[in-house]
């Protein structure tokens, strides 16, 4: 039988992307930034692009079943180095943990 979730929290990192670097971008996000999180409890939800409007470009959400997962991991060096690699390929950065609400949040 399959493991359920009931996700209760999100982790949101909000950005821009720098131009020229999406290939190096989506091999971090795919091969190290999501399989870390997951292997923490905090699974990809969904991701948004925006074209359009002043807010970030790309809206990346994992959900968490409880608010305690998501706190311990963002105090881990294994966290503080990734943040900093996201960094590295994105401007405007920023992210919060919110109550989860299915659909998309701000």
């Amino acid at each position: 039988m399959a493991d359920t979730l009931t996700p209760r929290y999100k982790l949101m990192l909000l950005y821009d992307l720098i131009p020229g670097d999406s290939e190096e971008y989506y091999q971090f996000i795919m091969s190290e930034l999501t399989p870390a999180l997951q292997q923490q409890g905090l699974h990809l939800f969904q991701v948004f692009h925006t074209v359009w409007g002043s807010c970030p470009v790309r809206q990346a959400e994992f959900v968490a079943e409880d608010l305690n997962t998501v706190e311990q991991f963002l105090r881990t060096e294994t966290w503080l180095q990734l943040e900093a690699k996201l960094r590295q390929h994105s401007t405007n950065y920023s992210r919060k943990v919110v109550r989860f609400r299915p659909g998309f949040q701000l």
